[in-house]
């Protein structure tokens, strides 16, 4: 099977693979060669691919879909994280979420920001009325 794993600005992996497991909403599941041609809804998780090689591979998810066509795997995601081990992928993870969070309070205090300018200004306009 061929694995494409595509985010909105590339494609993250396109490979060869002999197995890839996912979760969906109703569990995990694990894809083989001769598998149904199948769609799922994933869940933020892990996905897992075996190599033809033998060796297992991880990568942190968000959500995103799985589509499998023929001998094609396509999963689209927002944002993927890879990593080679568990422990790696745990730790390059809970760093993107650390700056995931700094960049997201950032936003949160310029949209206050704006908020309360637009309200400064409309009050402005308001009060020229009788």
């Amino acid at each position: 099977m061929n694995l494409r794993i595509l985010l909105p600005a590339q494609v993250l992996l396109d490979e060869e693979v002999e197995k890839v497991t996912a979760e969906a909403a109703n569990g995990s599941f694990t894809l083989l060669p001769r598998h149904i041609d199948f769609v799922a809804a994933l869940v933020p998780g892990i996905l897992s691919y075996l190599s033809p090689g033998g060796r297992e591979y991880f990568l942190a998810l968000d959500e995103g879909i799985l589509v499998k066509q023929g001998d094609q795997v396509y999963v689209s995601a927002a944002r993927a994280v890879p990593g080679d081990d568990l422990e790696q992928l745990q730790d390059t993870v809970r760093n993107e979420l650390k700056v995931l969070g700094e960049s997201e309070k950032k936003a949160r205090s310029v949209m206050a920001r704006l908020e309360v300018d637009t309200l400064r200004r409309f009050t402005r306009l308001g009060g020229n009325r009788p």
